[in-house]
Protein backbone atom coordinates (compact mmCIF):
# COMPACT_ATOMS: atom_id res chain seq x y z
CA UNK A 1 0.00 0.00 0.00
CA UNK A 2 1.86 3.24 -1.15
CA UNK A 3 1.64 6.67 0.69
CA UNK A 4 0.06 9.17 -0.18
CA UNK A 5 3.39 10.95 -0.62
CA UNK A 6 4.74 8.11 -3.21
CA UNK A 7 1.84 8.67 -5.08
CA UNK A 8 2.15 12.12 -5.28
CA UNK A 9 5.83 11.73 -5.97
CA UNK A 10 5.03 9.67 -8.82
CA UNK A 11 2.55 11.69 -10.23
CA UNK A 12 5.03 14.92 -9.93
CA UNK A 13 7.67 12.47 -11.62
CA UNK A 14 5.22 11.54 -14.72
CA UNK A 15 4.69 15.33 -15.50
CA UNK A 16 6.99 16.99 -17.93
CA UNK A 17 8.59 20.37 -16.26
CA UNK A 18 5.91 22.85 -15.86
CA UNK A 19 2.86 20.82 -16.58
CA UNK A 20 1.49 20.99 -13.58
CA UNK A 21 1.05 22.97 -10.21
CA UNK A 22 1.69 21.31 -6.44
CA UNK A 23 -0.99 22.94 -3.87
CA UNK A 24 0.41 23.20 0.07
CA UNK A 25 -1.88 23.47 2.76
CA UNK A 26 0.12 25.84 4.86
CA UNK A 27 -2.36 27.21 7.21
CA UNK A 28 -6.46 26.89 8.40
CA UNK A 29 -8.55 28.58 10.42
CA UNK A 30 -11.43 27.67 11.69
CA UNK A 31 -12.71 23.52 11.10
CA UNK A 32 -10.43 22.32 8.31
CA UNK A 33 -10.55 18.58 6.85
CA UNK A 34 -7.11 19.00 6.18
CA UNK A 35 -4.12 20.02 7.88
CA UNK A 36 -1.22 21.82 7.30
CA UNK A 37 1.23 20.13 5.04
CA UNK A 38 -1.46 18.87 2.67
CA UNK A 39 -0.66 18.36 -0.80
CA UNK A 40 -2.88 18.68 -4.21
CA UNK A 41 -0.87 17.70 -7.25
CA UNK A 42 -3.21 19.29 -10.30
CA UNK A 43 -2.00 19.03 -14.18
CA UNK A 44 -2.48 20.79 -16.84
CA UNK A 45 -5.60 18.81 -17.93
CA UNK A 46 -7.21 18.63 -14.65
CA UNK A 47 -6.02 15.48 -13.26
CA UNK A 48 -5.81 15.66 -9.26
CA UNK A 49 -3.81 13.36 -6.98
CA UNK A 50 -4.00 14.08 -3.29
CA UNK A 51 -6.68 16.95 -1.79
CA UNK A 52 -6.32 19.87 0.28
CA UNK A 53 -9.51 20.64 1.75
CA UNK A 54 -12.13 17.17 1.06
CA UNK A 55 -13.23 18.80 -2.32
CA UNK A 56 -14.45 22.31 -0.99
CA UNK A 57 -12.10 24.13 -3.29
CA UNK A 58 -10.63 21.30 -6.09
CA UNK A 59 -12.81 22.33 -8.54
CA UNK A 60 -12.37 25.88 -8.21
CA UNK A 61 -8.43 24.91 -8.57
CA UNK A 62 -9.08 22.75 -11.31
CA UNK A 63 -10.64 25.74 -13.44
CA UNK A 64 -8.02 28.18 -12.74
CA UNK A 65 -5.05 25.88 -13.28
CA UNK A 66 -6.93 25.10 -16.93
CA UNK A 67 -7.29 28.91 -17.41
CA UNK A 68 -3.39 29.55 -16.86
CA UNK A 69 -4.02 31.88 -13.57
CA UNK A 70 -0.79 30.55 -11.89
CA UNK A 71 2.55 32.10 -12.48
CA UNK A 72 4.81 29.30 -14.53
CA UNK A 73 8.00 30.49 -12.87
CA UNK A 74 6.88 30.95 -8.88
CA UNK A 75 5.48 30.11 -6.46
CA UNK A 76 1.95 31.83 -5.69
CA UNK A 77 0.29 32.41 -2.05
CA UNK A 78 -3.76 31.31 -2.41
CA UNK A 79 -6.67 32.40 0.18
CA UNK A 80 -10.29 30.62 0.42
CA UNK A 81 -12.54 31.69 3.57
CA UNK A 82 -10.99 35.07 3.59
CA UNK A 83 -14.83 36.57 4.01
CA UNK A 84 -18.17 34.94 4.87
CA UNK A 85 -19.50 35.04 1.31
CA UNK A 86 -16.57 33.33 0.54
CA UNK A 87 -16.41 31.12 2.77
CA UNK A 88 -19.96 29.81 2.15
CA UNK A 89 -19.17 30.30 -2.34
CA UNK A 90 -17.22 27.07 -1.25
CA UNK A 91 -18.80 25.22 1.61
CA UNK A 92 -15.59 26.06 4.30
CA UNK A 93 -17.48 24.32 7.28
CA UNK A 94 -17.79 26.77 10.44
CA UNK A 95 -16.63 29.75 8.83
CA UNK A 96 -13.09 28.20 8.09
CA UNK A 97 -10.28 29.50 6.21
CA UNK A 98 -7.90 27.93 4.37
CA UNK A 99 -4.37 29.06 2.91
CA UNK A 100 -2.40 27.34 0.22
CA UNK A 101 0.70 27.83 -1.86
CA UNK A 102 0.40 27.04 -5.69
CA UNK A 103 3.41 25.89 -6.67
CA UNK A 104 4.75 25.02 -10.60
CA UNK A 105 5.80 21.76 -10.90
CA UNK A 106 9.62 22.64 -11.67
CA UNK A 107 13.38 20.69 -11.33
CA UNK A 108 11.72 17.33 -12.13
CA UNK A 109 15.62 15.63 -11.42
CA UNK A 110 14.86 16.69 -7.54
CA UNK A 111 11.51 15.23 -7.41
CA UNK A 112 13.15 11.96 -8.88
CA UNK A 113 15.99 11.92 -6.86
CA UNK A 114 13.41 12.07 -3.43
CA UNK A 115 10.96 9.74 -5.12
CA UNK A 116 13.74 7.47 -4.99
CA UNK A 117 14.76 8.11 -1.82
CA UNK A 118 10.93 7.54 -0.29
CA UNK A 119 10.82 4.23 -2.68
CA UNK A 120 14.01 3.30 -0.31
CA UNK A 121 12.62 4.46 3.06
CA UNK A 122 14.14 7.42 3.86
CA UNK A 123 12.33 10.36 4.74
CA UNK A 124 13.64 13.48 3.23
CA UNK A 125 13.00 17.51 3.87
CA UNK A 126 11.77 19.30 1.13
CA UNK A 127 12.76 22.98 1.93
CA UNK A 128 11.46 25.67 -0.60
CA UNK A 129 12.92 28.95 -0.68
CA UNK A 130 10.34 32.03 -1.45
CA UNK A 131 12.62 34.20 -2.25
CA UNK A 132 14.72 32.63 -4.99
CA UNK A 133 12.15 29.86 -6.30
CA UNK A 134 15.29 27.23 -5.71
CA UNK A 135 14.28 24.24 -3.63
CA UNK A 136 16.43 21.54 -1.95
CA UNK A 137 16.63 18.13 0.11
CA UNK A 138 17.96 17.28 3.47
CA UNK A 139 17.89 14.39 5.88
CA UNK A 140 15.01 14.25 8.01
CA UNK A 141 13.12 12.76 11.26
CA UNK A 142 10.17 10.72 10.54
CA UNK A 143 7.97 13.14 12.36
CA UNK A 144 9.64 16.31 10.76
CA UNK A 145 7.22 19.10 11.40
CA UNK A 146 5.90 20.80 8.68
CA UNK A 147 7.22 24.93 8.44
CA UNK A 148 5.61 27.91 6.71
CA UNK A 149 7.09 31.29 6.63
CA UNK A 150 5.44 33.85 4.71
CA UNK A 151 7.81 35.20 1.85
CA UNK A 152 10.88 32.83 3.16
CA UNK A 153 10.69 29.00 3.35
CA UNK A 154 8.64 26.37 3.20
CA UNK A 155 9.33 23.08 4.59
CA UNK A 156 7.69 19.54 4.68
CA UNK A 157 9.04 16.01 5.28
CA UNK A 158 8.41 13.03 2.80
CA UNK A 159 8.35 9.44 3.72
CA UNK A 160 7.51 6.21 2.96
CA UNK A 161 4.38 4.52 3.73
CA UNK A 162 4.12 3.06 7.96
CA UNK A 163 4.77 -0.33 7.83
CA UNK A 164 3.77 -3.06 10.15
CA UNK A 165 5.54 -6.44 9.87
CA UNK A 166 3.76 -9.22 11.60
CA UNK A 167 5.90 -12.38 12.55
CA UNK A 168 3.31 -15.42 12.51
CA UNK A 169 0.31 -15.72 10.14
CA UNK A 170 -1.90 -17.20 12.85
CA UNK A 171 -5.50 -16.44 13.87
CA UNK A 172 -4.45 -12.82 15.33
CA UNK A 173 -2.93 -12.02 12.16
CA UNK A 174 -5.88 -12.25 10.34
CA UNK A 175 -8.08 -9.94 12.33
CA UNK A 176 -5.22 -7.11 12.79
CA UNK A 177 -3.68 -7.26 8.89
CA UNK A 178 -7.24 -5.56 7.61
CA UNK A 179 -7.01 -2.91 10.62
CA UNK A 180 -3.42 -2.41 10.21
CA UNK A 181 -4.69 -1.39 6.45
CA UNK A 182 -7.08 0.51 7.20
CA UNK A 183 -4.73 3.01 9.77
CA UNK A 184 -2.55 3.49 6.52
CA UNK A 185 -0.47 0.81 7.28
CA UNK A 186 1.40 -1.60 4.45
CA UNK A 187 1.47 -4.85 6.17
CA UNK A 188 4.05 -8.13 5.84
CA UNK A 189 3.51 -11.34 7.33
CA UNK A 190 6.61 -13.37 7.75
CA UNK A 191 6.07 -16.21 8.19
CA UNK A 192 8.89 -19.45 7.47
CA UNK A 193 6.55 -22.22 8.62
CA UNK A 194 5.27 -23.78 5.27
CA UNK A 195 1.58 -25.13 6.70
CA UNK A 196 1.00 -21.56 8.07
CA UNK A 197 1.84 -20.09 4.88
CA UNK A 198 -0.40 -22.20 2.61
CA UNK A 199 -3.93 -20.74 3.98
CA UNK A 200 -3.02 -17.28 3.88
CA UNK A 201 -5.25 -15.59 0.95
CA UNK A 202 -6.31 -11.91 2.76
CA UNK A 203 -5.86 -9.23 -0.29
CA UNK A 204 -2.88 -5.89 -0.18
CA UNK A 205 -0.81 -8.10 2.86
CA UNK A 206 2.52 -9.34 1.54
CA UNK A 207 3.60 -13.12 2.60
CA UNK A 208 7.35 -13.14 3.16
CA UNK A 209 8.78 -16.60 3.69
CA UNK A 210 12.06 -15.84 5.04
CA UNK A 211 13.73 -16.04 8.65
CA UNK A 212 12.20 -13.51 10.72
CA UNK A 213 15.69 -11.68 11.72
CA UNK A 214 16.48 -11.66 8.38
CA UNK A 215 13.45 -10.09 7.38
CA UNK A 216 13.07 -7.34 10.25
CA UNK A 217 16.86 -6.61 9.30
CA UNK A 218 16.45 -6.13 6.18
CA UNK A 219 12.79 -4.35 6.16
CA UNK A 220 12.19 -3.13 9.64
CA UNK A 221 15.30 -0.63 10.33
CA UNK A 222 13.34 2.74 9.50
CA UNK A 223 11.13 5.14 12.52
CA UNK A 224 8.17 4.30 10.35
CA UNK A 225 8.23 0.29 10.79
CA UNK A 226 6.75 -1.56 13.87
CA UNK A 227 7.20 -5.00 14.62
CA UNK A 228 4.90 -7.47 16.35
CA UNK A 229 5.42 -11.02 16.90
CA UNK A 230 2.24 -13.40 17.30
CA UNK A 231 4.35 -16.98 16.62
CA UNK A 232 4.09 -18.27 20.59
CA UNK A 233 7.34 -20.05 19.48
CA UNK A 234 10.40 -18.62 21.01
CA UNK A 235 12.94 -19.96 18.24
CA UNK A 236 10.88 -17.63 15.89
CA UNK A 237 9.91 -14.62 17.75
CA UNK A 238 13.09 -14.23 19.30
CA UNK A 239 14.96 -14.42 16.48
CA UNK A 240 12.24 -11.40 15.12
CA UNK A 241 12.87 -9.50 18.48
CA UNK A 242 16.79 -9.89 18.76
CA UNK A 243 17.03 -7.73 15.73
CA UNK A 244 13.56 -5.49 16.31
CA UNK A 245 15.03 -4.23 19.80
CA UNK A 246 18.31 -3.14 18.02
CA UNK A 247 16.69 -1.58 14.90
CA UNK A 248 14.97 2.32 14.43
CA UNK A 249 11.45 0.66 14.46
CA UNK A 250 9.12 3.05 16.17
CA UNK A 251 7.59 -0.29 18.30
CA UNK A 252 7.99 -3.53 18.82
CA UNK A 253 5.71 -5.95 20.47
CA UNK A 254 5.16 -9.43 21.15
CA UNK A 255 2.03 -11.65 21.99
CA UNK A 256 2.59 -13.69 25.53
CA UNK A 257 1.53 -13.26 29.31
CA UNK A 258 3.34 -11.68 31.80
CA UNK A 259 5.67 -14.42 33.02
CA UNK A 260 6.24 -15.42 29.68
CA UNK A 261 7.56 -11.97 29.18
CA UNK A 262 9.48 -12.20 31.87
CA UNK A 263 11.39 -15.33 30.75
CA UNK A 264 11.54 -13.83 27.35
CA UNK A 265 13.30 -10.54 28.50
CA UNK A 266 15.86 -12.97 30.59
CA UNK A 267 16.55 -14.49 27.54
CA UNK A 268 16.99 -11.52 25.30
CA UNK A 269 19.41 -10.24 28.24
CA UNK A 270 21.35 -13.60 27.58
CA UNK A 271 21.72 -12.96 24.37
CA UNK A 272 23.39 -9.85 24.52
CA UNK A 273 20.44 -7.17 24.03
CA UNK A 274 21.42 -4.24 26.46
CA UNK A 275 18.74 -3.54 29.22
CA UNK A 276 17.22 -0.49 27.50
CA UNK A 277 17.00 -2.12 24.62
CA UNK A 278 15.12 -4.71 25.95
CA UNK A 279 12.60 -1.97 27.80
CA UNK A 280 11.41 -0.87 24.69
CA UNK A 281 9.57 -4.43 24.10
CA UNK A 282 5.96 -3.48 24.28
CA UNK A 283 4.54 -7.27 25.99
CA UNK A 284 2.34 -8.49 26.63
CA UNK A 285 1.16 -6.41 23.78
CA UNK A 286 -1.61 -4.09 22.78
CA UNK A 287 -3.52 -2.25 25.26
CA UNK A 288 -5.12 -3.87 28.33
CA UNK A 289 -8.50 -3.49 27.24
CA UNK A 290 -9.42 -6.75 28.82
CA UNK A 291 -9.10 -8.89 25.22
CA UNK A 292 -9.19 -12.26 25.44
CA UNK A 293 -10.42 -13.12 21.79
CA UNK A 294 -8.58 -12.80 18.19
CA UNK A 295 -10.02 -9.98 16.99
CA UNK A 296 -9.98 -7.91 20.54
CA UNK A 297 -6.43 -8.80 20.89
CA UNK A 298 -5.86 -7.11 17.08
CA UNK A 299 -8.16 -4.32 18.22
CA UNK A 300 -5.71 -3.81 21.05
CA UNK A 301 -2.64 -4.35 19.43
CA UNK A 302 -3.96 -1.76 17.14
CA UNK A 303 -4.99 0.71 19.85
CA UNK A 304 -1.21 0.49 21.30
CA UNK A 305 -0.17 1.21 17.89
CA UNK A 306 -2.17 4.28 17.31
CA UNK A 307 -1.25 5.54 20.64
CA UNK A 308 2.73 5.30 20.43
CA UNK A 309 2.59 6.45 16.87
CA UNK A 310 0.81 9.50 18.15
CA UNK A 311 3.40 10.05 20.78
CA UNK A 312 0.75 9.90 23.71
CA UNK A 313 2.61 7.83 25.69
Amino acid sequence: MPSLDQEILDAICSLTEGGGWLFTVTATWGSSPRPSGSLLLIDRAGHQTGSVSGGCVEEDLVERVRAGAFPTDRATPLTYGADPDQAARFGLPCGGRLDLLAEPVLAIDQWRRLRERVAARATLERRLCLTTGESSLHAAPADAPFRYEEGRILARGFGPAWQLIIIGAGHIARFLTPIAQSLGYRVVICEPRVDQRLGWDLPESELDPGMPDDVVAVRADDPRSAVVALTHDPKLDDLALMDALGSRAFYVGALGSRRSQAARRERLLGLGLTPEQVGRLHGPVGLDLGSRTPPEIAVSIAAELIRVRSGAV
